[in-house]
């Protein structure tokens, strides 16, 4: 499914405009049995944004409560916070980018496993973007300038560089990326603090709506089109010692993934749980929400990682995933 809008993708930089904060209640259904779950109340770290559109759509359908399945909320900012709360134990399953669960995995900061897909990148969901009046037509005029990246070394400047090479530029990440939160993409570029941005929906949208820039490579297109952004993981640990549990989380999940190829049902949810309002969400792009865990569409994660040297040697894709549900 494509759900077309103009542009979580790097979704850590949406959660600073989502009205939710902190620590956020059960699934609104009362929870169910349990009969033969491990554990029926589960710890789920969440981030107010469009890739998570089909968690708010299962607990608002009562598909986790059917599983027997209590589920609680906890407001993340990024990535980084998902690793440090599941390493803490403060969290069951966390929602958060691919480049995180398989840096801090290779680099042994946390036995990660995947259990669920979340959100893959389509047109207009990620984009770089120069002013409006720059003299900047490709990548080969930003060598020796500075892109705004909401995070170096992770997703967002993964998908630029891939862009970049594409078009015979290498980019060093040390010198050729600033970070910049992602509501201040536009500020930052009528500044002229940077050359150019990395931003996804409502910014792209934002950004070109008001003339304040335009759009140089759509990163929803070649190289990185149907690139995998988002997913559920765990901690091995929790895995092994909960196997019903995690398997419930699953079914409740991939039920809602896949009712979400509904655009209608998605633009009905998102203002429920974010700062997106009703006519954004009939406008912006959105990407799709994959219902089953793909080792071949998670390589290409982890090959891009190596490629460009976030990681060293091959990082076990299918020892991470926990299929079933």
């Amino acid at each position: 499914m494509r759900l077309r809008l103009r542009g979580l993708g790097a979704f850590a930089a949406l959660a600073l405009l989502a009205g939710a904060t902190g620590c956020g209640g059960d699934d609104g259904e009362g929870g169910g049995k349990g009969e033969g779950l491990e554990k029926s109340t589960l710890t789920i770290g969440t981030m107010p944004v469009a890739d998570t559109a089909p968690f708010e759509i299962a607990r608002a359908k009562g598909l986790f409560a059917k599983e027997g399945l209590t589920v609680r909320t906890q407001t993340l900012s990024g990535g980084a916070e998902s690793i440090s709360r599941l390493k803490a134990g403060a969290l069951d399953i966390s929602f958060g980018n691919y480049v995180s669960f398989m840096l801090a995995h290779t680099n042994k900061a946390l036995d990660v496993r995947i259990v669920a897909d979340a959100f893959q990148a389509a047109p207009g969901t990620h984009a770089v973007l120069v002013a409006d009046d720059s003299t900047v037509k490709s990548f080969a005029d930003l060598e020796g300038k500075r892109i705004g990246v909401n995070t170096k070394r992770n997703i967002s400047a993964l998908l630029v560089k891939a862009a970049a090479k594409e078009e015979g530029v290498e980019l060093d990440d040390d010198k050729a990326f600033a970070e910049v939160d992602m509501p201040n993409m536009g500020t930052a570029l009528k500044s002229g603090s940077v050359d150019a941005v990395q931003a996804v929906e409502p910014f792209v949208t934002q950004i070109t709506s008001s003339g304040t820039g335009r759009v140089l490579k759509d990163l929803g297109e070649a190289p990185t089109q149907e690139f995998p952004i988002a997913g559920y993981a765990t901690t091995a640990e929790f895995a092994k010692e909960n196997p019903k549990t995690v398997a419930a989380f699953q079914r409740a999940l991939k039920a809602a993934q896949a009712m979400a190829d509904d655009r209608a049902l998605v633009e009905q949810t998102l203002p429920s749980y974010t700062k997106i309002t009703a006519p954004v969400a009939k406008e912006i792009s959105l990407g799709t929400y994959p219902p089953e865990l793909s080792e071949e569409r998670l390589r290409r994660v982890a090959d891009l990682m190596a490629e460009f040297g976030y990681v060293q040697g091959d990082v076990d894709v299918a020892g991470l995933l926990i299929r079933g549900g």
